[in-house]
C-alpha cells in the first residue's frame, strides 16, 4: 500500500493528535481519582452565616442541608477540590473548599486551605499524555506515561509514529528525565534513554530497504501547570539511530502536547 501525500499524511497525524487529546481531556475531567480519608479528622467552626452541603462532590449535587454559623463540623474525606464532612448532629454532605477557607479550627484560628490543585500537582505519580509535532520536516505524532521515582526523577516511556511522504517511521524508548524544579508551576526537565527506531519506505521506491535499529535520544523542555491535572508540555529532542557497525542516523524533533496527572 502505498503512502499518503504529504498533505493527506499531516491532516490524518492532526487528527489523530486531536483525538488523543480529546481523550485525555475526558479522562482528566470525567475519571476522577477516589476520595481520600483525611490525614487527621479535624473540627471547624463556621464562620459565615450558613455552610452548604451538598449530596455528591460538585456543583452539579443538589444542596440538602444548610450549616449555620458558629456550629461545627468535622472533615472526613477529600475528592479534589470537595471535602466530605459531618455535622454535630450527624449529617453527612460535601462542602467546596470554599466555603471551608473562611472556618476557624478548635484554636480559635482561621483555617487554611492551601490550592489543593496545586498540592495534587506536588504529589503527582503518574502522567499520561500525547504531542504533535516536527521530526525533521515530517509531522510527528507521540503518547506518553511516567512514573515519578522521586521529587526530582522520572521514568518514562514513549512510542511515537512519524508519517513522512517517502515512508514511515515507527519509534519507541524509556527515558530517564530529571526535573530539577518540580515543584514550580514552569519546570524545565532533562531527559536522556534508549530504545527502537523503525523505518519502512514507500514499496514504490525501487532498491528502498526497510530499517531496524538502535536508538538513543536526548531531550530538553519545560512543562506547565495548566490547571487541575491537566500540564502543558513542549521538548525538543536529538535522536541517534545506530543503523549499522559504523553508520549512524540523527534526526532533531520537537513536540507540543497535553497531559494529565493522578
Amino acid at each position: 500500500m502505498n503512502r499518503l501525500p504529504a498533505n493527506r499524511a499531516l491532516d490524518r497525524a492532526l487528527v489523530t493528535f486531536i483525538t488523543a487529546c480529546l481523550a485525555i481531556l475526558m479522562f482528566g475531567l470525567l475519571g476522577s481519582p477516589p476520595a481520600q480519608a483525611a490525614d487527621e479528622p479535624e473540627r471547624l467552626r463556621v464562620a459565615d452565616p450558613y455552610l452548604e452541603l451538598h449530596t455528591g462532590p460538585g456543583r452539579g449535587f443538589p444542596i440538602f442541608f444548610v450549616v449555620a454559623r458558629d456550629e461545627w463540623v468535622q472533615v472526613e474525606l477529600r475528592s479534589t477540590d470537595w471535602f466530605k464532612v459531618r455535622t454535630d448532629g450527624g449529617k453527612e454532605g460535601w462542602v467546596h473548599r470554599s466555603q471551608l477557607a473562611s472556618t476557624f479550627t478548635t484554636a480559635g484560628v482561621q483555617k487554611s486551605f492551601r490550592d489543593v490543585a496545586l498540592d495534587d500537582y506536588l504529589a503527582r505519580r503518574l502522567q499520561m499524555g500525547a504531542a504533535w509535532g516536527k521530526f525533521k520536516k515530517e509531522p510527528m505524532l507521540k503518547l506518553w506515561a511516567s512514573y515519578r521515582l522521586s521529587e526530582t526523577l522520572h521514568v518514562e516511556g514513549t512510542i511515537g509514529q512519524v508519517q513522512g511522504t517517502f515512508s514511515g517511521t515507527d519509534i519507541w524508548h524509556v527515558n530517564l528525565l530529571a526535573e530539577p524544579l518540580s515543584d514550580v508551576r514552569l519546570s524545565p526537565f532533562f531527559a536522556i534513554g534508549v530504545g527502537k527506531f523503525k523505518n519502512l519506505p514507500n514499496p514504490t521506491l525501487v532498491g528502498a530497504l526497510p530499517t531496524n535499529a538502535n536508538l538513543s535520544n536526548a531531550s530538553v523542555g519545560v512543562r506547565y501547570h495548566l490547571t487541575d491535572r491537566f500540564i502543558a508540555r513542549a521538548d525538543y529532542s536529538l535522536y541517534t539511530a545506530f543503523v549499522g557497525d559504523t553508520r549512524t542516523g540523527e534526526y532533531r524533533a520537537w513536540t507540543l502536547g497535553l497531559a494529565f496527572f493522578f
